[in-house]
């Protein structure tokens, strides 16, 4: 799966996050068809390559005219121009709850019904490119995923239209509700309104770099100097690393060879590896060099326990050395089911691959107390026993084919 990963180490603005699709390998060309297609006269996109305390990044300034930059509008009017500006339906969708989102925070900070929001920052010609260029940016890396890391949103005051405010911007704080902040003491706005409602609308989760191979990297650098950090915003591209299905998991295995061990030992070294957490140890008899008999001890362990098992062979066993090597393994998703039979109620465990039972075998201990009650052979109680889940197993498929 591909996914795009949002590093907020500097806070994130719209400006910022349109930067570093670019630099990650978004067309400019496309993009300025997008900001085409919205049919906002004397709007011109520009995009430069800057450094940002050493980083070299992406810049995008979104000119626009006199004229073009002092329209008042409200939610509908911006829906509006999304709506007759011809993109995908998943991108206008987009755009739309990322606008919405902004009304809302902007709504509730200050006590209006949201389609009576007058926008000011948020709702200027710059910001409308921002969010439809990040909708439609993300859409066309063919980020399936987004992730987006604790977001700082620095610290002081800023000025706004309604004077100077506290950061964060009281509807940045409203739209950070339920998000992970990170700790940051920047004197400056990190995090702008249109950032943080791109990113909450856009991000799947929060929280560190997923496990992923990268194909690219970008950054978008905002527009000043902050003094302890480069102001800029890192995206990291690429392609999910597989998880493990719930039938397979990665085990580590031990092995070494013996040939002046008894067989106490072994036993002893055996009882001692499954009580540390193996997954499983045996051994098997082997002819050594020179005609030697010996022993081959195995050890299936996790991989977090590979160290305290290597410890204990070379504690109780007469070896010089241990091979270790990791390996996947596929293994049936184990359970257990109760079946009645004249002996009592056993216990049968079940091995499955998806819906598919491959292996069904009565519990032992359940099986040995029930034949030590009865007097019954204990085969007797196990064959008993595998019957009825076998005539039950069946039942239950006649029943799901009608």
């Amino acid at each position: 799966m591909r996914c795009g990963y949002f590093d907020c180490f500097s806070g994130a603005a719209g400006d910022m996050i349109l930067a570093a699709l670019l630099h990650a390998g978004l067309e400019l060309d496309f993009l300025r068809g997008v900001v085409a297609r919205l049919r906002l006269p004397g709007v011109e996109l520009i995009a430069e390559q800057v450094r940002r305390a050493g980083l070299t990044a992406t810049h995008v300034t979104v000119q626009v005219s006199h004229e073009a930059g002092h329209h008042q509008r409200h939610l509908p009017d911006i829906r509006n121009i999304i709506d007759q500006a011809d993109l995908s339906p998943q991108v206008t969708a987009c755009a739309h709850r990322v606008f919405t989102r902004l009304a809302e925070a902007e709504a509730a900070v200050h006590g209006i019904p949201v389609d009576q929001v007058h926008f000011h920052e948020v709702g200027a010609v710059d910001a409308i490119v921002d969010i439809v260029g990040a909708c439609a940016g993300i859409e066309a890396l063919g980020l399936e995923k987004v992730v987006c890391s604790p977001i700082p949103t620095g610290s002081g005051t800023v000025q706004c239209a309604h004077g100077f405010l506290p950061v964060p911007a009281p509807a940045t704080a409203e739209l950070l509700r339920g998000v992970p902040l990170a700790a940051c003491d920047e004197p400056a706005e990190l995090t702008t309104p249109t950032g943080a409602a791109i990113l909450t609308t856009v991000a799947d989760s929060f929280g560190p770099l997923p496990a992923m191979r990268i194909t690219s990297i970008g950054y978008g650098a905002g527009s000043r100097e902050t003094p302890s950090r480069p102001n800029a915003l890192r995206l990291f591209v690429g392609e999910l690393a597989a998880v493990p299905s719930a039938d397979e998991d990665h085990v580590v295995v031990l092995e070494t060879q013996v040939d002046d061990a008894t067989g106490q030992v072994i036993a002893f070294t055996i009882e001692r590896l499954l009580e540390a957490g193996a997954l499983d140890a045996y051994a098997v008899p082997i002819v050594m060099k020179k005609g030697r008999p010996g022993q081959l001890l195995t050890v299936l362990g996790r991989p977090a326990d590979a160290a305290a098992l290597e410890d204990i062979l070379f504690a109780e066993t007469t070896t010089l050395g241990v091979r270790q090597y990791e390996c996947l393994r596929h293994k049936l998703a184990r359970g257990h089911e109760t079946v009645a039979t004249c002996f009592g109620p056993i216990r049968v465990k079940i091995g499955r691959r998806g819906n598919q039972a491959y292996q069904a075998w009565p519990e032992y201990e359940d099986c040995a107390a029930a034949a030590r009650e009865s007097g019954a052979p204990l085969r007797a109680v196990q064959d008993a026993a595998l019957q009825a889940w076998t005539e039950q197993h069946a039942a239950g498929h006649r029943r799901s084919d009608r």
